[in-house]
This record gives structure tokens, C-alpha cells and sequence, in this order.
């Protein structure tokens, strides 16, 4: 079955260009030109991915991500003309698990979607949970438990923390990291990083502040504590 792409942008042309394009390449294409149409479409059809502009006419584009990321585990791809980091990190932060610029190349983003439907729909190749500390990471039903309660992660979140505590005391550099989470061509943009590793930091540490899963090798990466 065709993964479901849902299009969200008040530009026509750009609603008929990506369609157009996904179309071709065998998408079921839906699209919406408002962030209150965008998340009926999503709570209604379960997109299998979301195409989501920041400047949408009826609320902030960060908001209509919040709001999606409430109901739906989604991969969420912003495309929008704001290149700045603060624009870029508010997205992350709000839930989105990758961030095109605008304006984009047709195979870049292609590639970008196919990273992102890959990475919902392969599992782990192994399928035990991991156990570090009072961390229970099962791989299987796509759940995390912190001293026996669950802790709630979106789906980059759960990835990130998999990736690390596959190899507890290594140093992982930030380049390592932004290619197996977001794929090749987010090698050079550690603010996605950044923002994850902050968010994951909030949900599982005892003291967020003062770190004792995911410790930060300065200038390098980051490293999975060795219990």
C-alpha cells in the first residue's frame, strides 16, 4: 500500500508542485492550507507522514506540530522559507523530526521522506529490550520505562536513546549521530541534535542539568553512560 502523504502549505503552487512530484514517485497525496485543516486531516486519516509549512494564515506552524505530535507519532518534515536556527530548533523542539529549507531540491527531500518512512516502518533488527540502569528500552513495543514507569518519547526520541544505549561508554560523534537519525544529508546541522538530546535529557534524567544517562563529550559528541 502507498505510504499516505499529507501536504500542509497556503501556497497552491507548492501544494501542486509537491503533489505532482510525490505522485509520480507513487504517494498518496492529501494536502491542507490551514493548521486547523492539517489536524482534522491528521486526527481522520493517519498520514503515514506530514509535509508541514511554519507559515500557515490561521496559527503558527510550531503550534499545528505541537498539536499533531498530541495525537500522532507521525514523521513530521518541515518546509518553510525560515532558515534561521531559532526557527529550526522551536520546530524540533515542538515535536518535528526534520527540517528542509525552502527553496529545496526535488531529491533531497525525496530522500529526506524516504529516511523518515524507512525509519517508522523497519524495526530493530534486534528485538530484546535494553536495560541500562533503571532505563527498560523495548525495542519491540516501541516503549520506554524509567524505574518501572513509562516514559512517553516521540518517535526520533525513542530512536536517539536506542542508537546511544547500543553502545553504552562509546563516543558517538555529533556526525555519527546526525547520520543514523536523520540520514546523510543531515550531517551538517547539529541544531537537530542539539534540540533532541535536550528534549530526551527533560523525560528520562533524574536531573536534567546534571546529566548521568546521556553525557556530553565536549566538541565531539555525546556518549551513552556504561552502568
Amino acid at each position: 500500500m502507498a505510504a499516505r502523504v499529507l501536504i500542509v502549505d497556503d501556497e497552491p503552487n507548492i501544494i501542486g508542485t509537491l503533489s505532482a512530484l510525490l505522485r509520480t514517485r507513487g504517494y498518496d497525496v492529501q494536502s491542507a492550507m490551514t493548521g486547523r485543516a492539517a489536524i482534522d486531516v491528521v486526527d481522520r486519516d493517519k498520514p503515514d507522514l506530514v509535509i508541514l509549512d511554519l507559515g500557515l494564515p490561521d496559527m503558527a506552524g510550531v503550534d499545528v506540530c505541537r498539536q499533531i505530535r498530541q495525537s500522532s507519532s507521525a514523521p513530521i518534515l518541515v518546509l518553510s522559507a525560515r532558515g534561521a536556527e531559532g526557527d529550526k530548533v522551536a520546530a524540533l523542539d515542538a515535536g518535528a523530526d526534520d527540517y528542509v529549507t525552502k527553496p529545496f531540491g526535488a531529491e533531497e527531500l525525496l530522500a529526506r521522506i524516504r529516511v523518515a518512512l524507512r525509519r517508522v516502518e523497519t524495526p530493530s533488527p534486534a528485538s530484546g529490550p535494553i536495560v541500562r540502569g533503571a532505563l527498560t528500552i523495548d525495542r519491540e513495543r516501541f516503549r520506554v520505562l524509567r524505574n518501572g514507569e513509562e516514559v512517553r518519547l516521540t518517535p526520533k526520541e525513542f530512536e536517539l536513546l536506542t542508537f546511544l544505549a547500543q553502545h553504552p561508554g562509546r563516543v558517538l560523534t555529533h556526525r555519527v549521530i546526525l547520520k543514523a537519525i536523520w540520514g546523510p544529508h543531515a550531517a551538517d546541522q547539529p541544531e537537530h541534535l542539539r534540540v533532541l538530546v535536550g528534549a530526551l535529557r527533560k523525560k528520562i534524567e533524574p536531573t536534567p542539568s546534571s546529566p548521568k544517562y546521556i553525557l556530553t563529550e565536549p566538541w565531539v559528541g555525546y556518549r551513552f553512560a556504561d552502568p
